[in-house]
């Protein structure tokens, strides 16, 4: 993989190879774009085959961390930090703590939180080395986990989706199939429960699919299956990858909305195919915001006399407009979603040019 090559196709300020000896720390820092503030992006340790599988991943969730922010409506960039490492035996504490070293020596450019492998009681490690990490525990002065509002940002996302595919403004009834019952997938079963949706539910842990299912009523499904489900919605809620050329012919639900990252395979090519075969998508990086816009919170440069729940129910006024567009685009809804983002962006950036 040519570095500058892929740095320019995505559009990347700047990205930083880090290295610690003694913790045996193997990391990128990915800044995207810092046009409508400091970049924010957490850090994910994760066994990657190889480094240029790892450069990949950091690349494109840093430039989607730039979307997310700015259909968000937040003074934010995007950015993102991965350690390349096995989360099961890694010595997790002294590999944050190394990262947090670099993280301060970017002064504030780059801003980083939880994500895969990585919990907000993790991010005290990062916190002894630098001030620049949000997301932390409550009582060390954080807005503690942000799954509650992920999840909920979700249910937006949902419940816009429905709307515009479907033609309702409830989801009583409604069948949705969630993949994934960790933190985020959790929270959200229970919300689709309590609005009275019927949920089918897979997870890679068997006995963790079963408890969700008892609390909500739920179905549970294997794990290779939930894709396949005759469902009105299937809502990916584990890793990214899951919508390919390969799974979407066997994709029966009439919308896909959930809160894994990168849910796309091939980002346009698989945007397209959706729209070819009827399918809605709601681009991931708009209906899993709420995490973002939690943990945001911790930073100065936020409004903090808006509630978080105004900015969670913006998410569904956003993938409206979204939606409508692409219609009239007959473009896909992520290509949509992009250029949107790219052009509050450069909208904010001529603002300031005039300014000074």
């Amino acid at each position: 993989m040519n570095i500058f090559t892929s740095m320019n196709s995505f559009g990347h300020e700047q990205v930083l190879f880090c290295r610690d000896k003694n913790s045996s720390l193997n990391a990128i820092i990915s800044i995207h774009d810092t046009t409508l503030g400091p970049a924010l992006g957490g850090c994910r340790i994760w066994n990657y085959q190889d480094h240029a599988d790892a450069l990949h991943d950091v690349l494109r969730l840093s430039r989607g961390m730039t979307y997310k922010a700015a259909l968000a409506g937040l003074p934010l960039g995007g950015g993102k930090s991965v350690i390349i490492a096995d989360p099961k035996t890694a010595d997790k504490p002294s590999l944050l703590r190394a990262l947090g070293q670099h993280v301060e020596y970017l002064h504030g450019r780059y801003i980083t939180s939880q994500d895969v492998s990585v919990s907000n009681s993790d991010l005290c490690h990062i916190r002894t080395m630098t001030k620049h990490v949000v997301g932390l525990p409550a009582d060390k002065g954080g807005t503690g986990d942000p799954s509650p509002h992920t999840a909920m940002g979700v249910l937006h996302g949902i419940k816009a989706a429905v709307r515009h595919k479907l033609n309702r403004s409830d989801l009583h009834g409604i069948s949705v199939a969630v993949q994934g019952c960790g933190n985020v997938g959790k929270h959200l079963c229970h919300l689709l429960h309590h609005e009275g949706a019927k949920l089918y539910i897979s997870d890679i842990s068997v006995e963790r699919a079963r408890q969700v299912a008892d609390e909500c009523q739920a179905e549970t499904v294997d794990k290779d299956a939930i894709i396949s489900l005759d469902v009105d919605v299937f809502s990916p809620c584990a890793l990214g990858a899951v919508i390919s050329k390969k799974s979407i012919p066997k994709l029966k639900a009439k919308i896909v909305a959930g809160g894994a990252n990168n849910q796309l395979t091939d980002e346009e090519g698989d945007d397209l195919l959706l729209r070819e075969h009827g399918i809605l998508y709601a681009p991931d990086y708009i209906v899993n915001a709420g995490g973002l816009i939690s943990v945001s919170y911790e930073v100065e440069a936020i409004d903090k006399t808006v509630p978080i729940a105004d900015r969670l129910t913006n998410i569904y006024s956003t993938l409206l407009e979204i939606f409508s567009v692409a219609d009239t685009n007959g473009a896909g809804t992520g290509k949509t979603a992009n250029k949107v983002a790219e052009k509050r962006i450069t909208s904010y950036a001529s603002k300031m040019n005039s300014a000074s």
